[in-house]
C-alpha cells in the first residue's frame, strides 16, 4: 500500500509458513495499516510454496526489497518481521537498509551474534513461549543501534495486540526517516 505522501518504505515479513503465517496474518496486517498511515508505503508478500528452511525465504525477502524500491524508488527502506520473518529479517544483508523492526523473534533459536547492522527494534512479547525477554534483553542489548520493548500480557502469538505493535513499529520507523540511509 502507497500512501499519498511517502517518507519511507518498508517490506513486512510474515510467520512461519509451515504453521499458517502468510501475508494475512493478524500482526502483518495491522503492520501493513499502520505503516502507510504513518507516511511510509508497505509490501507484503508471501514467501515461496516450497519450504526452504530460511535459505529461499531469505532471497524472498531481497526479492520483495528490489520490487518495493521499482514501486517507491528514492526513498529510504526499511524492513520489518513478525516471529519467522523477524528471523528473515534479520538476516537480511543490504546496505541500503535505513532500519529494521523484529517482532517476536525466536532468537534462541538463532545465533546470538548475529547483530543487525542497522538501527533495529526488538518488541517481545512478556509471555513470550519462544524467547521471553529474560532471554531476548540480553542479546539485543549487545547489538549496536537496538532498541527493546516488551509488550504486556501477551504471548507470542500477540493476540489483541496487534494494533499496538504495528503503531509502535510504525512511530519508531517514521521517527527513523530524516536520519541519513
Amino acid at each position: 500500500m502507497i500512501p499519498a505522501q511517502v517518507d519511507g518504505a518498508a517490506i513486512v515479513c510474515h510467520p512461519h509458513p509451515q504453521y499458517g503465517g502468510n501475508r494475512f496474518n493478524p500482526v502483518v496486517e495491522a503492520l501493513f495499516a499502520a505503516l502507510p498511515a504513518a507516511g511510509i508505503a508497505a509490501l507484503r508478500f508471501d514467501f515461496r510454496a516450497t519450504f526452504d528452511d530460511g535459505n529461499g525465504e531469505g532471497r524472498d525477502a531481497v526479492a520483495a526489497l528490489a520490487e518495493l524500491r521499482r514501486r517507491v524508488p528514492d526513498t529510504m527502506t526499511f524492513a520489518a518481521g513478525y516471529s519467522f520473518g523477524a528471523m528473515i529479517t534479520l538476516a537480511l544483508e543490504d546496505d541500503a537498509l535505513a532500519a529494521k523492526v523484529l517482532i517476536a523473534p525466536p532468537l534462541s533459536h538463532m545465533d546470538p551474534a548475529t547483530a543487525p547492522g542497522v538501527a533495529t527494534l526488538v518488541l517481545t512479547p512478556a509471555h513470550d513461549q519462544f524467547t521471553p525477554p529474560s532471554v531476548a534483553r540480553p542479546i539485543v542489548d549487545a547489538w549496536p543501534e537496538a532498541e527493546f520493548g516488551t509488550i504486556e500480557s501477551v504471548d507470542h502469538f500477540l493476540v489483541g495486540r496487534a494494533g499496538i505493535v504495528a503503531e509502535l513499529a510504525a512511530g519508531w520507523l517514521a521517527g527513523r526517516r530524516t536520519a541519513p540511509a
